[in-house]
């Protein structure tokens, strides 16, 4: 390591407000012992001149504007929308988060909740809520299609794990995809192929231009009557109002939520109350600092040593 590029400090920056900036620097400092890595309110007059990268989590714009030599930064999340939105008409590159435990960690959560819809435990709660004792006839997995929007590592990862509960597994990309035991769709065509067999339908695609309002009433109309729905994506991808209309006339049977175009989810917003919905805070894959810190610590490394730049944020896609 060049000895130039030790003195040089590294900041975190985030939203003001952030209750985790501490925790982020302290996990990031020990995963780089020979950086000095420090909330971007540490940084002195001087050291702003000279930083180079940055690792952020959603960071106030002007903070950056205040790093005049800044060539790059590191988001600690996996999902960059709203880093693009901001930065993307600057000349900085941006490096998201590929984490192979986040993967993980999310196709944990497609099956938890594929199965939790599968065995149909939002109807027995209604039952016991009603005090009703009712066996509900019990459908094979390998009667039931599950349909993933989005093959990227999350969605190949939750394909595997579904496929070894038993499932049918689909799955739609933009580009065509090729993974054993998956019947893999892209394009426009694709996608009301893929639709029409669905018995579940979950989403994990990164939100762009193109999957904005990705699902909206045309779409979920093709969806079989009784299908549903989980997002572990972002809210803007539905039309909110056309999910509500398609859960109040029944043709959607129930929605797994844990995002939202405002979050937190405002207490007077309809999906709190409906009956047909499974509202999330937003947890169905969070970063693990420590993982994150590693990869992020040799991304950095590799940086220092020689230059090259980890695999950059495409800002006309969106990720």
């Amino acid at each position: 390591m060049k000895p130039d590029h030790v003195r040089m400090p590294i900041p975190f920056v985030a939203a003001s407000d952030y209750t985790q900036t501490n925790a982020w620097v302290q996990a990031l400092q020990q995963a780089m012992p020979d950086e000095r890595i420090v909330a971007f309110d540490r940084l002195s007059e001087n050291e702003k001149q000279s930083v180079t990268v940055a690792i952020v989590a959603n960071p106030d714009p002007a903070n950056l504007q205040q790093l005049p030599a800044l060539m790059w930064v590191h988001s600690v999340w996996a999902g960059v929308e709203r880093l693009v939105a901001d930065l993307g008409q600057s000349k900085l590159k941006i490096v998201r988060l590929v984490d192979p435990q986040l993967a993980e960690t999310m196709a944990e959560a497609v099956l938890a909740w594929t199965l939790y819809l599968h065995r149909e435990m939002p109807a027995y709660a209604r039952q016991q809520k009603n005090s009703q004792w009712l066996a509900r006839e019990y459908i094979r997995p390998q009667s039931k299609t599950i349909s993933l929007l989005g093959l990227g590592a999350l969605g190949e990862a939750a394909a595997k794990r579904l496929l070894a509960a038993g499932f049918q597994v689909c799955g739609w990309s933009r580009s065509q995809k090729n993974i054993a035991g998956v019947d893999c769709f892209s394009g426009e065509a694709g996608l009301s192929a893929m639709f029409a067999r669905t018995s579940i339908l979950v989403c994990l695609l990164p939100l762009t231009p193109d999957t904005r309002g990705l699902l909206n009433a045309a779409r979920l109309t093709q969806l079989p009557k009784g299908a549903s729905l989980v997002n572990f994506a972002r809210g803007a991808i539905v039309r909110d109002a056309d999910l509500q209309a398609a859960l109040n006339t029944q043709h959607l049977q129930h929605a797994v939520l844990d995002v939202f175009e405002t979050e937190p989810l405002p207490d007077a917003s309809w999906h709190w109350q409906h009956p047909q919905v499974t509202v999330l805070p937003h947890i169905s894959a969070p970063t693990d600092k420590q993982t994150a810190s590693a990869i992020v610590a040799g991304n950095i490394r590799r940086y220092r040593d020689d230059g090259s730049l980890p695999v950059l944020v495409d800002v006309a896609k969106g990720y």
